[in-house]
């Protein structure tokens, strides 16, 4: 087990993207060593700390991966093809980075008793059947994103059960903060975010009364750094806030935070759309010491106001 940050040396898979450039500030912060590895599709080497270490590589590139993983203590995965309809449209794509190479580090993780956190998704869960979900909850993703990441889930789990390796995997729920880009992955507080500043109308899809659990990105960092330091490894725990926030309340949020006039519109509603999610943290409080600390108001602030 890690009991001090600024005593290891860590690797981060997909350093340079949303939530890795986060954590590689947040580990140089605390005195780690951080090797970042990015194959750079959508960001540049300004987006990396000139602290870390830069390896500019595709994470199923096996030889690179094999000596990243040679001299580190633990590696944060995060790499990954985030697009649920990326992941539909190029299935076997989508497969290869998310499922396939993340078996491969965990096999070389194993080569050289490295510690692994990889981050899951609230997307293995599906349609739930109950809310909060918690983490006995049914795995029954609806899509090929939500299947790489149960396939991970699992295989991180069973790499701690058939070969002692350490291994941590954290579910995601909605997760929101500075750097984050409109789009897919991007999400609906970035979309609302750019609709609101430009004077447009705030699109809803459907009648807003989906529910979502949004957790700002220094709370999911802090979750990453409890993960490098328990001893509650071959374990799977939500990150989220465990607080419902209706996609209309959002929306309202939004407006108010930025000061704007948007008109509030409602769309049709997204086919196949979950209609409520928020994520039961008993677990992740108890056994990571995991406390998110910033509402939704207050999260937003820090970059919408």
């Amino acid at each position: 087990m890690v009991s001090e940050l600024s005593s290891i040396s860590a690797l981060v898979t997909g350093g340079a993207g949303f939530i890795g450039s986060h954590l590689t500030e947040s580990l140089l912060e605390h005195g780690a060593t951080v090797t970042v590895l990015d194959h750079l599709e959508s960001h540049t080497p300004k987006d990396i700390p000139t602290q870390a270490e830069l390896i500019e590589a595709d994470v199923r590139d096996t030889e690179t991966m094999d000596e990243a993983l040679h001299s580190v203590d633990v590696v944060f995965h995060l790499a990954a093809v985030v697009s649920v309809a990326r992941s539909v449209e190029d299935p076997i794509g989508s497969h290869t980075v998310n499922a396939d190479a993340t078996l491969n580090l965990l096999e070389l993780a194993r080569k050289h008793d490295v510690r692994v956190v990889i981050a899951s998704s609230s997307a293995i869960y599906g349609q739930p059947e109950y809310t909060p979900i918690d983490e006995a909850h049914p795995i029954q993703p609806e899509s090929p994103y939500g299947i790489d990441k149960a396939t991970i889930d699992q295989y991180a789990r069973a790499y701690h059960e058939f070969y002692g390796l350490e291994t941590v995997a954290l579910r995601f729920f909605n997760v929101y903060g500075p750097g984050q880009t409109a789009g897919d992955y991007g999400g609906v507080i970035s979309i609302f975010k750019e609709q609101a500043e430009a004077g447009n109308p705030i699109t809803v899809d459907g009648d807003g009364s989906q529910t979502r659990d949004f957790v700002h990105v220094s709370d999911v960092v802090d979750a990453l750094l409890l993960a490098a330091r328990t001893d509650h490894v071959g374990e799977a725990f939500n990150i989220g806030t465990g607080a419902e926030t209706s996609i209309a309340e959002l929306a309202e949020t939004i407006r108010e935070v930025t000061e704007t006039d948007s008109e509030i519109t409602y769309t049709d509603p997204r086919p196949g759309d979950i209609d409520h999610s928020v994520a039961e943290i008993t677990k992740a409080r108890e056994q990571l010491g995991f406390d998110p600390g910033l509402s939704l108001r207050a999260g937003l602030e820090t970059f919408l106001g």
